[in-house]
């Protein structure tokens, strides 16, 4: 077998974060080796940053959003993007204090 494609429905939700690592990098060096694509669906914005090259933000089924990673994430235009960035935690509590301060900015002028 080998396929082009490769649907990722979730595949790390359920794990630790040392395996959820480990499992991406198995994902990432499968990638290298055989240049298979991947459809990664996550609710996890960090996972879906380290794996992906390309986004798109679907909301009841609809794509609101798509384009390269980066852009997505360090610029969304679209105001479901912005809140979903918002609500993702990050490791660092100065960054996560400016963010809270920059959702609840957004927020005030909703």
């Amino acid at each position: 077998m080998e396929p082009k494609l490769i649907v990722c429905d979730e595949p790390v939700s359920a794990l630790d974060l040392s395996t959820q690592a480990r499992v991406l990098d198995l994902f990432l060096e499968i990638q290298q080796e055989t240049g298979v694509a991947y459809l990664f669906i996550s609710h996890d914005l960090a996972v879906v940053c380290h794996i992906s090259h390309r986004i798109a933000v679907l909301c009841h089924g609809e794509v609101l959003e798509f384009g390269e990673a980066g852009s997505v994430t360090e610029n969304p235009g679209h105001p479901y993007t912005q809140r979903l960035l918002m609500a993702s935690p990050v490791a660092d509590p100065a960054r996560q204090k400016a963010r809270r301060e920059a959702r609840l900015a957004f927020l005030a002028q909703q």
